[in-house]
């Protein structure tokens, strides 16, 4: 990322300070970040945490903003956008959205014609750095504007950039989403174990250590999901046990409806956005 770009977080919340702290924690000038939120005690929390003094005034973040980085709630993007868009016309600021389901058309119409936008969905192990974000860009963003966003991004995780906007709502489906998914596999394997007789310290420390060494084979192994599912299951044993009793109960299709129903919601949930 450019080291003298001015970069404004209009919205204090938990992905601004995730963004934020992973700026900070690979280098970045504190002095070029600026931050807008509304709750004074919040205020004095991002001050405490990040030692950057943030403001109250959406408009004093902004100005000068090589990057204006909406990380406000949804509900709330029109009302920024529009303060803003005489500002961003003005400085021709490229404008990066954070706000789940908001479509890149309604932030395009909100600010106005001629805008620089990047549209992005991060989830929520970008909290803790390990994130997944996808990027679509419109038209009017060049490549150094898609540079910084990416490398914004990549303070929190892997990045990935969209071609067609409309890939957005399955990649809520798919990553946005997708934790909540890990999680109740975790709690049913924890609620599995317990009811075998396993403590419950010994049945968690058991389940996240297998998350995670197996998240860690499957990033770094060329082989796909499905082989390495394979190598690890013998004819006869086991693991072929449990995966057949899976498969009986159609395990696969399951979470394809899972995933189609949240890819449907997100389309819905876009929708209603855009009619404000």
């Amino acid at each position: 990322m450019p080291s003298n770009a001015q970069l404004a977080f209009i919205g204090g919340g938990n992905m601004a300070r995730s963004l934020i702290g992973g700026l900070l924690a690979d280098g970045y000038p504190s002095d070029l970040i600026r931050i807008a939120e509304p709750n004074a005690e919040r205020r004095d929390m991002l001050a405490s945490e990040l030692g950057i003094v943030p403001t109250a005034s959406n408009t004093e973040a902004a100005t000068d903003a090589a990057a204006v980085i909406l990380t406000v709630k949804p509900p709330i993007v029109r009302s920024v956008a529009e303060e803003l868009s005489g500002l961003i016309h003005k400085q021709q600021s490229l404008t990066i959205s954070v706000a789940a389901g908001v479509r890149m058309q309604d932030i395009e119409r909100w600010l106005g014609e001629g805008v620089a936008v990047v549209r992005t969905m991060p989830n929520t192990p970008s909290l803790v750095r390990s994130g997944a974000t996808a990027l679509l860009a419109n038209a009017q963003v060049n490549k150094a504007q898609q540079e910084l966003a990416e490398s914004l991004m990549r303070a929190v995780g892997q990045t990935l950039w969209l071609d067609v906007e409309e890939d957005m709502d399955i990649v809520t489906a798919v990553s946005g989403s997708g934790p909540a998914y890990f999680f109740l596999l975790m709690e049913a394997l924890e609620d599995a174990a317990a009811e075998q007789g396993l403590d419950r310290d010994r049945a968690r420390l058991l389940v996240l250590e297998t998350a995670t060494g197996a998240a860690r084979m499957a990033l770094e192994s060329e082989d796909s999901p499905g082989q390495l599912r394979q190598r690890v299951t013998s004819p006869g044993g086991t693991t072929e046990s449990a995966l057949n009793v899976l498969n009986d109960h159609d395990f696969h299709a399951a979470l394809g409806k899972a995933v189609k129903a949240a890819a449907d919601r997100a389309e819905e949930l876009g929708n209603l956005l855009g009619e404000q």
